[in-house]
């Protein structure tokens, strides 16, 4: 993929066989190479952010008033009322966090993959472009750490800012494809796996399995795609209404609309719900969706969800326990900058 050529030898850097060497770069020694991969790692997160001009949106469930068929898009409350925010300008990547990205800031810490997520969780971390799976404190750090290390403001996007670049500045846009809608192929579905509708701007079903058989996984339909392999949102923004949840800084508060500041919305000063779905932990949000599908919906750019920050959730069998779920929980970071990042 062209957005990671700049750190492709980075990661064979600490393999065995090594990326080849340039002839200038073979008597330096393994500290200068490794300032030298960073430097490239930082070029290459540097170009692909994406400047979002702010200025002020509607945030939350416009369909009844703003949509073509002045219908809700949200069952849920937690998307109401429609409120005015104004939002600074900040840069945002255009991808989510990739499996590359993230094990290069594993190795930069002396860390390794976590080993307590199933045997899938290992597999699918090895694809070095789709994204890189994780809790709200691995994201959270991640940032935190490309903060300290270049220098750069990053963090994980607020709530608002997440909807509004997925909504392309805050448009009418129901879903963050290249044009606000779901569009596939017209293929009638068959017991043949292979058969069915393909998807045009945001994957399918058979997308997903039809990857997975090529990269020899047995993941089906809950398999991770490329970063890139579908068209951006008008703004330039890839996969933000599938292929996995990303998370946001804010806690979760389901009323949280209806007393949100008007400029830059944080959320909650502190925790403030759990339940359930949380495990019974205190909830961070989650927006975008985990696999969506044409054939009926979702990952609608107003929709809300919720999840403890370390990423478990009771046992579907007992209701009880810690079942840690990461396979569909990813990130993107933002840059709170006015000026673009160049």
């Amino acid at each position: 993929m062209s957005k990671l050529k700049s750190v492709v030898c980075v990661f064979l850097l600490f393999a065995v066989a090594g990326c080849e060497r340039s002839p200038e770069l073979s008597n330096t020694s393994f500290e200068e190479r490794s300032s030298q991969d960073f430097q490239a790692f930082i070029k290459g997160i540097k170009s692909n952010l994406v400047f979002v001009e702010g200025s002020e949106f509607l945030m939350g469930d416009y369909g009844v008033q703003y949509g073509p068929e002045r219908l809700s898009y949200d069952s849920d409350k937690d998307s109401k009322p429609l409120h005015k925010v104004e939002l600074s300008s900040y840069s945002i990547n255009k991808y989510k966090i990739t499996n590359e990205e993230f094990q290069f800031y594993l190795k930069s810490n002396g860390l390794v993959l976590r080993q307590d997520a199933g045997n899938d969780f290992k597999i699918i971390s090895a694809a070095p472009t789709t994204p890189a799976h994780m809790d709200w404190f691995e994201a959270e750090q991640y940032c935190s750490w490309l903060a300290d290390t270049s220098g750069l403001p990053f963090g994980l996007p607020t709530e608002a800012q997440w909807e509004y670049a997925a909504r392309s500045r805050g448009q009418f846009l129901m879903v963050a494809t290249d044009d606000g809608t779901y569009k596939a192929t017209d293929d009638a579905v068959t017991e043949d796996w292979k058969d069915g509708p393909k998807g045009i701007n945001i994957s399918s079903s058979w997308d997903r399995k039809i990857f997975a058989k090529e990269m020899g996984w047995k993941t089906g339909t809950f398999t991770p795609l490329p970063v890139d392999r579908f068209p951006p949102n008008p703004l330039g923004l890839y996969s933000m209404s599938d292929n996995g949840y990303e998370w946001v800084k804010d806690w979760y508060d389901p009323n949280y609309y209806q007393y949100s500041s008007l400029k830059d919305p944080q959320g909650p000063s502190e925790p403030v719900y759990k339940d359930a779905r949380s495990n019974h932990k205190y909830a961070k949000v989650l927006r975008g969706k985990d696999f969506a599908d044409p054939s009926w919906g979702g990952g609608v750019n107003v929709h809300r969800s919720y999840k403890s920050p370390d990423g478990t959730q009771p046992s579907v069998v007992t209701g009880m326990g810690d079942l840690l779920i990461l396979r569909n929980k990813t990130a993107r970071c933002v840059v709170n900058h006015p000026q673009p990042i160049k």
